[in-house]
């Protein structure tokens, strides 16, 4: 599903280059749950972005789902986006004066579709949360809101799915809610990968890579 090779990302800041990734080798099957851990400033975000085809990599590959997306322009890489990776984030990112359906169908607007509030409440039944399909983000919890999140994530059916830090937000008993069903989306063949800072978060995934400095430090496999 993903592979890096020798992959670098430097950040230009005036007269100063900041080497964020340094030759980075990666692969992660389709299929598997792996998470990435790091201190601040290890690069953790940098790679997410990458992942995301949010940003480019300075050089070296990287290839998803078998095509090489690393020269891609930003339409290439919008459309690469739409199609293939869904993402749940810490602060939900949720549109407050959207209900719950509206927010999940906003991945939609950009595919000709014409069952697109179908394809949403499918979503929404699919994490288990239709009875708030009408309630806008204020009148959720927290883990009602990441719910209607990971669903806005699903709704394009993506190969892929990356998570920053997805129960940072949260309390524990929420947060084991949200872990289990995100491995129990990833027992039905969604390749899903965390960025988290919480070992005990990082224990639900099979696998886990270790960054600092831009470099992958180390990794465990459960």
């Amino acid at each position: 599903m993903i592979r890096l090779v020798d992959m670098v990302k430097i950040y230009e800041l005036g007269d100063v280059k900041v080497k964020a990734l340094d030759c980075i080798n990666l692969s992660i099957e389709a299929g598997e749950m792996v998470s990435i851990m790091g201190p601040s400033g290890s690069g953790k975000s940098t790679l997410m972005n990458i992942l995301g085809c949010l940003d480019r990599p300075s050089s070296g590959k990287y290839e998803l789902d078998g095509i090489d997306v690393s020269g891609m322009s930003e339409d290439q890489l919008a459309d690469i986006r739409n199609k293939k990776i869904g993402f749940v984030f810490q602060s939900f990112n949720l549109l407050p004066r959207l209900n719950a359906v509206m927010n999940v169908e906003l991945p939609l607007i950009y595919i000709v579709t014409k069952n697109r509030r179908m394809q949403a409440m499918k979503a929404l039944e699919a994490v288990g949360i239709t009875q708030r399909a009408g309630h806008r983000p204020s009148e959720m919890s927290g883990g009602e809101q990441q719910r209607v999140a990971i669903a806005r994530a699903l709704v394009n059916n993506p190969a892929l799915i990356l998570a920053d830090e997805p129960t940072g937000n949260l309390d524990s008993m929420t947060s084991q809610s949200i872990m289990s069903f995100l491995q129990e989306l990833n027992q039905k063949g969604i390749t899903i990968v965390i960025v988290t800072h919480e070992e005990d978060i990082a224990g639900y995934t099979k696998r886990t890579i270790y960054l600092r400095d831009g470099n992958i430090v180390q990794e465990k496999t459960r």
